[in-house]
Protein backbone atom coordinates (compact mmCIF):
# COMPACT_ATOMS: atom_id res chain seq x y z
CA UNK A 1 0.00 0.00 0.00
CA UNK A 2 3.12 2.22 0.08
CA UNK A 3 5.23 4.19 -2.37
CA UNK A 4 8.20 2.02 -2.30
CA UNK A 5 10.35 4.97 -1.33
CA UNK A 6 8.35 6.30 1.05
CA UNK A 7 11.36 6.19 3.77
CA UNK A 8 14.17 6.95 1.60
CA UNK A 9 16.90 8.99 2.49
CA UNK A 10 15.63 8.78 6.41
CA UNK A 11 18.54 6.84 8.88
CA UNK A 12 16.22 5.34 11.17
CA UNK A 13 17.66 4.07 14.87
CA UNK A 14 15.49 1.12 16.42
CA UNK A 15 16.39 0.49 20.02
CA UNK A 16 16.01 -3.42 20.99
CA UNK A 17 16.03 -4.35 16.65
CA UNK A 18 17.92 -7.57 16.83
CA UNK A 19 14.53 -9.44 17.32
CA UNK A 20 10.66 -9.77 17.29
CA UNK A 21 8.91 -6.30 16.52
CA UNK A 22 11.95 -4.37 16.15
CA UNK A 23 13.34 -6.57 13.72
CA UNK A 24 9.87 -6.63 11.76
CA UNK A 25 10.12 -2.75 11.67
CA UNK A 26 13.35 -2.38 10.78
CA UNK A 27 12.95 -5.15 7.78
CA UNK A 28 9.61 -3.22 6.24
CA UNK A 29 11.50 0.64 6.99
CA UNK A 30 14.41 -0.83 4.67
CA UNK A 31 12.08 -2.33 2.28
CA UNK A 32 10.73 1.17 2.01
CA UNK A 33 14.05 2.92 1.23
CA UNK A 34 15.28 3.64 4.78
CA UNK A 35 18.98 3.49 6.38
CA UNK A 36 18.95 1.32 9.30
CA UNK A 37 20.73 1.00 12.54
CA UNK A 38 19.60 -1.54 14.97
CA UNK A 39 20.86 -0.98 19.02
CA UNK A 40 20.79 -3.73 21.45
CA UNK A 41 23.18 -5.73 24.33
CA UNK A 42 23.58 -8.70 22.10
CA UNK A 43 26.02 -7.98 19.53
CA UNK A 44 25.70 -11.95 17.91
CA UNK A 45 22.15 -11.44 17.34
CA UNK A 46 22.46 -7.84 16.12
CA UNK A 47 24.67 -9.02 13.61
CA UNK A 48 22.96 -11.89 12.14
CA UNK A 49 19.74 -10.26 12.07
CA UNK A 50 21.67 -7.33 10.06
CA UNK A 51 23.01 -10.39 7.81
CA UNK A 52 19.61 -11.87 7.33
CA UNK A 53 18.38 -8.60 6.20
CA UNK A 54 21.34 -7.27 3.72
CA UNK A 55 20.73 -10.80 2.36
CA UNK A 56 17.38 -10.50 1.87
CA UNK A 57 16.58 -6.89 0.80
CA UNK A 58 19.94 -5.12 0.35
CA UNK A 59 20.60 -1.58 1.89
CA UNK A 60 22.72 -0.04 4.45
CA UNK A 61 22.06 -1.50 7.88
CA UNK A 62 24.35 -1.35 10.49
CA UNK A 63 24.29 -2.69 14.38
CA UNK A 64 25.32 -0.85 17.71
CA UNK A 65 25.59 -2.47 21.01
CA UNK A 66 24.27 -0.64 23.67
CA UNK A 67 23.03 -0.77 27.02
CA UNK A 68 20.66 1.74 26.85
CA UNK A 69 20.21 1.12 30.23
CA UNK A 70 23.18 3.08 31.32
CA UNK A 71 23.34 6.87 29.92
CA UNK A 72 26.72 7.59 29.46
CA UNK A 73 26.74 3.95 27.02
CA UNK A 74 23.72 5.68 25.33
CA UNK A 75 25.47 9.22 24.81
CA UNK A 76 28.53 7.15 23.36
CA UNK A 77 26.59 5.39 21.04
CA UNK A 78 25.15 8.62 19.80
CA UNK A 79 28.48 10.14 19.31
CA UNK A 80 29.47 7.19 17.04
CA UNK A 81 26.08 6.91 15.27
CA UNK A 82 26.08 10.90 14.30
CA UNK A 83 29.64 10.86 13.42
CA UNK A 84 28.15 9.20 10.00
CA UNK A 85 25.39 11.64 9.85
CA UNK A 86 22.60 12.27 11.97
CA UNK A 87 19.55 9.81 12.49
CA UNK A 88 16.46 10.77 11.15
CA UNK A 89 13.81 8.72 13.54
CA UNK A 90 14.32 7.33 16.65
CA UNK A 91 12.32 4.38 17.26
CA UNK A 92 12.11 3.29 20.99
CA UNK A 93 10.93 -0.05 20.96
CA UNK A 94 12.86 -1.90 23.36
CA UNK A 95 11.69 -2.86 26.60
CA UNK A 96 11.55 -5.33 30.07
CA UNK A 97 8.46 -6.88 31.20
CA UNK A 98 7.06 -10.34 33.10
CA UNK A 99 4.36 -11.09 35.23
CA UNK A 100 3.99 -11.57 38.76
CA UNK A 101 2.11 -10.34 42.14
CA UNK A 102 3.09 -7.12 42.73
CA UNK A 103 3.80 -7.65 46.35
CA UNK A 104 5.78 -10.19 45.58
CA UNK A 105 8.43 -8.04 43.60
CA UNK A 106 11.42 -6.94 45.00
CA UNK A 107 13.03 -3.64 44.32
CA UNK A 108 15.20 -5.14 41.98
CA UNK A 109 12.85 -7.40 39.88
CA UNK A 110 10.89 -3.44 39.85
CA UNK A 111 14.32 -1.96 38.46
CA UNK A 112 14.69 -4.35 35.81
CA UNK A 113 11.20 -3.15 34.38
CA UNK A 114 11.45 -0.15 34.80
CA UNK A 115 15.35 0.73 33.66
CA UNK A 116 15.09 -0.40 30.13
CA UNK A 117 11.37 0.69 29.20
CA UNK A 118 10.94 4.36 31.36
CA UNK A 119 15.08 5.14 31.73
CA UNK A 120 16.45 3.83 28.84
CA UNK A 121 13.82 4.88 26.38
CA UNK A 122 14.18 8.52 28.23
CA UNK A 123 17.97 8.47 27.72
CA UNK A 124 17.63 7.77 23.64
CA UNK A 125 15.07 10.37 23.45
CA UNK A 126 17.34 12.73 25.16
CA UNK A 127 20.35 11.87 23.64
CA UNK A 128 18.62 12.09 20.09
CA UNK A 129 16.31 15.15 20.92
CA UNK A 130 19.70 17.33 22.03
CA UNK A 131 21.73 16.49 19.06
CA UNK A 132 18.73 17.72 16.55
CA UNK A 133 17.85 20.71 18.24
CA UNK A 134 21.65 22.08 18.57
CA UNK A 135 21.95 20.85 14.59
CA UNK A 136 18.45 22.23 13.57
CA UNK A 137 18.01 18.81 12.07
CA UNK A 138 14.53 17.63 12.19
CA UNK A 139 13.38 14.12 14.12
CA UNK A 140 10.48 11.83 14.95
CA UNK A 141 10.49 10.03 18.12
CA UNK A 142 8.35 6.91 17.83
CA UNK A 143 8.02 5.03 20.92
CA UNK A 144 6.10 1.32 21.05
CA UNK A 145 3.74 1.79 24.43
CA UNK A 146 0.90 -0.67 25.61
CA UNK A 147 -3.14 -0.96 26.04
CA UNK A 148 -1.86 -0.62 29.72
CA UNK A 149 -1.63 2.92 29.26
CA UNK A 150 -5.12 3.80 28.95
CA UNK A 151 -6.50 0.60 31.20
CA UNK A 152 -4.02 -0.07 33.41
CA UNK A 153 -2.86 -3.61 33.97
CA UNK A 154 -2.90 -5.67 37.21
CA UNK A 155 0.50 -8.01 37.34
CA UNK A 156 2.41 -5.87 34.96
CA UNK A 157 2.66 -2.80 37.48
CA UNK A 158 6.54 -1.57 36.64
CA UNK A 159 5.98 -1.94 32.76
CA UNK A 160 2.26 -0.20 33.08
CA UNK A 161 3.99 2.46 35.10
CA UNK A 162 7.00 3.09 32.67
CA UNK A 163 4.65 2.94 29.69
CA UNK A 164 2.33 5.50 30.60
CA UNK A 165 5.16 7.63 31.95
CA UNK A 166 6.25 7.39 28.12
CA UNK A 167 3.22 8.32 26.67
CA UNK A 168 3.71 11.74 29.10
CA UNK A 169 6.71 12.26 27.61
CA UNK A 170 5.68 11.63 24.04
CA UNK A 171 2.61 14.57 24.64
CA UNK A 172 5.16 17.07 26.69
CA UNK A 173 7.96 16.78 24.11
CA UNK A 174 5.09 17.28 21.04
CA UNK A 175 4.18 20.86 22.72
CA UNK A 176 8.30 21.54 23.57
CA UNK A 177 10.15 20.16 20.40
CA UNK A 178 7.32 20.48 18.30
CA UNK A 179 8.46 24.35 17.66
CA UNK A 180 12.03 22.95 16.98
CA UNK A 181 11.17 20.17 14.17
CA UNK A 182 10.88 17.26 16.10
CA UNK A 183 7.82 15.11 16.43
CA UNK A 184 7.12 12.29 19.00
CA UNK A 185 4.62 10.02 18.42
CA UNK A 186 3.24 6.61 19.73
CA UNK A 187 1.63 3.17 19.15
CA UNK A 188 0.04 1.02 21.94
CA UNK A 189 -0.34 -2.10 20.66
CA UNK A 190 -2.10 -5.35 21.48
CA UNK A 191 -1.02 -8.93 21.10
CA UNK A 192 1.18 -9.05 18.40
CA UNK A 193 3.01 -12.36 19.79
CA UNK A 194 6.81 -12.91 19.64
CA UNK A 195 8.84 -15.67 21.56
CA UNK A 196 10.33 -13.48 24.07
CA UNK A 197 7.56 -11.78 25.07
CA UNK A 198 5.00 -14.52 25.19
CA UNK A 199 7.75 -16.48 27.33
CA UNK A 200 7.39 -13.79 30.08
CA UNK A 201 3.72 -12.64 29.40
CA UNK A 202 1.76 -15.87 28.71
CA UNK A 203 3.64 -18.86 30.37
CA UNK A 204 1.75 -22.11 30.78
CA UNK A 205 -1.39 -22.00 32.61
CA UNK A 206 -2.78 -18.94 31.41
CA UNK A 207 -6.25 -18.66 29.19
CA UNK A 208 -5.27 -19.69 25.48
CA UNK A 209 -8.96 -18.59 23.96
CA UNK A 210 -7.07 -14.87 24.27
CA UNK A 211 -7.49 -14.31 20.94
CA UNK A 212 -10.73 -15.56 19.90
CA UNK A 213 -12.07 -12.56 22.49
CA UNK A 214 -10.65 -9.59 20.44
CA UNK A 215 -13.35 -7.82 18.59
CA UNK A 216 -11.73 -9.36 15.53
CA UNK A 217 -10.91 -12.75 16.63
CA UNK A 218 -6.97 -12.61 16.28
CA UNK A 219 -3.68 -11.48 16.94
CA UNK A 220 -2.20 -8.68 15.37
CA UNK A 221 0.45 -9.76 12.46
CA UNK A 222 4.03 -8.23 12.00
CA UNK A 223 3.47 -6.69 9.19
CA UNK A 224 0.55 -4.66 10.34
CA UNK A 225 2.74 -2.82 13.12
CA UNK A 226 5.78 -2.24 10.90
CA UNK A 227 2.82 -0.48 8.14
CA UNK A 228 1.85 1.29 10.98
CA UNK A 229 4.59 2.26 12.05
CA UNK A 230 6.04 3.38 8.86
CA UNK A 231 3.46 5.43 8.01
CA UNK A 232 3.94 7.71 11.07
CA UNK A 233 7.75 7.88 11.13
CA UNK A 234 6.70 8.75 7.21
CA UNK A 235 6.15 13.01 5.96
CA UNK A 236 2.88 12.16 5.07
CA UNK A 237 2.25 11.64 8.82
CA UNK A 238 4.16 15.27 9.21
CA UNK A 239 0.94 16.65 10.96
CA UNK A 240 0.73 13.89 13.90
CA UNK A 241 2.36 15.03 16.83
CA UNK A 242 1.85 13.91 20.55
CA UNK A 243 -0.42 11.29 19.65
CA UNK A 244 -0.62 7.22 20.66
CA UNK A 245 -2.14 4.85 18.21
CA UNK A 246 -3.69 1.84 19.35
CA UNK A 247 -3.50 -0.68 17.77
CA UNK A 248 -5.47 -3.86 19.25
CA UNK A 249 -8.74 -4.83 17.77
CA UNK A 250 -10.23 -3.28 19.70
CA UNK A 251 -9.59 -5.67 22.68
CA UNK A 252 -8.69 -2.98 25.14
CA UNK A 253 -12.39 -2.19 24.90
CA UNK A 254 -13.09 -5.53 26.55
CA UNK A 255 -10.56 -6.11 28.76
CA UNK A 256 -7.13 -5.24 30.13
CA UNK A 257 -5.72 -8.52 28.98
CA UNK A 258 -4.82 -9.52 32.66
CA UNK A 259 -8.24 -10.59 34.36
CA UNK A 260 -7.89 -14.38 33.96
CA UNK A 261 -4.79 -14.31 36.49
CA UNK A 262 -7.17 -13.05 38.83
CA UNK A 263 -8.28 -17.03 39.03
CA UNK A 264 -4.36 -18.19 39.40
CA UNK A 265 -3.69 -19.97 42.61
CA UNK A 266 -0.64 -19.56 44.30
CA UNK A 267 0.95 -22.69 43.67
CA UNK A 268 0.40 -21.03 40.25
CA UNK A 269 2.39 -18.24 41.19
CA UNK A 270 4.83 -19.76 43.21
CA UNK A 271 5.94 -21.85 40.08
CA UNK A 272 5.98 -19.02 37.94
CA UNK A 273 8.56 -16.97 40.08
CA UNK A 274 10.47 -20.20 40.46
CA UNK A 275 10.54 -20.02 36.42
CA UNK A 276 11.42 -16.68 36.07
CA UNK A 277 15.06 -15.95 35.29
CA UNK A 278 17.40 -14.78 37.88
CA UNK A 279 19.79 -11.88 37.28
Amino acid sequence: MFEKGLLAGKRILITGGGSGLGAAMGRRFVELGAELIICGRRLELLEATAAAMRSELGGKISVARCDIRDGAAVDAMMDQVWRDAPIDVLVNNAAATFIAQTEHMSFRAADAILAPTLHGTMYCTLAAGKRWIEGKHKGVVLSILSTSTITGRAFTVPSAMAKSAVLAMTKSLAVEWGPKGVRTVAIAPGAFPTPGASGQLRPEGRDESWAHRNPLGRAGEHSELANLASFLISDHAGYINGEMVVQDGGSHLRSSGAEDLLQWTEAQWQKQREARPKG
